[in-house]
């Protein structure tokens, strides 16, 4: 086996000469900002269609799920997302429009290849991790807490 070729020490000094420094603070902020402001949009719909209509509260939050969904996927598609995500940062990358993002940059990053070889089948690549990791982390969660409830 060969070994990967290392870098070397005066290049990797260059490169922190001339890299710019990174705002982490403001990057954190802005991300908590952001993503508490979505957060507080989606909280609001719900609020409204409480108040305006006779929904269940749980029918109303996945109403206001599926317009999230909806906008982000929606936001991607027209180009959008991806320059908000530039200036957001993590904030927007929220399970669900983060989610919603992944699928639909999947889906046309490989319709050149068409409908179900290229984005039905390359549409969850990335959030098919997501998922499969998620189930399987919600299964092994649920034993404990049968085990442990049962104790």
């Amino acid at each position: 086996m060969s070994k990967k070729p290392q870098v070397a020490s005066w290049y990797k000094q260059i490169i922190a000469q001339k890299q710019p420094p990174r705002p982490l603070v403001k990057n954190c902020l802005l991300a908590f900002v952001s993503g508490g402001a979505l957060a507080a949009l989606a909280q609001a719909a719900k609020y409204l269609l409480l108040q305006r209509t006779m929904l269940s509260e749980q029918n109303a939050a996945g109403i206001v799920m599926m317009c999230v969904i909806f906008m982000a996927a929606l936001l991607t598609g027209l180009g959008v997302y991806d320059q908000l995500g530039q200036i957001f940062g993590a904030g927007l990358a929220v399970p669900i429009t983060g989610f919603a993002n992944s699928v639909v940059a999947s889906c046309m990053e490989h319709r050149s290849e068409g409908l179900v070889l290229g984005s039905g089948c390359n549409s969850f690549k990335l959030a098919g991790a997501v998922v499969v990791f998620g189930i399987a982390s919600a299964g092994v969660v649920t034993i404990a807490t049968l085990i442990l409830g049962a104790v």
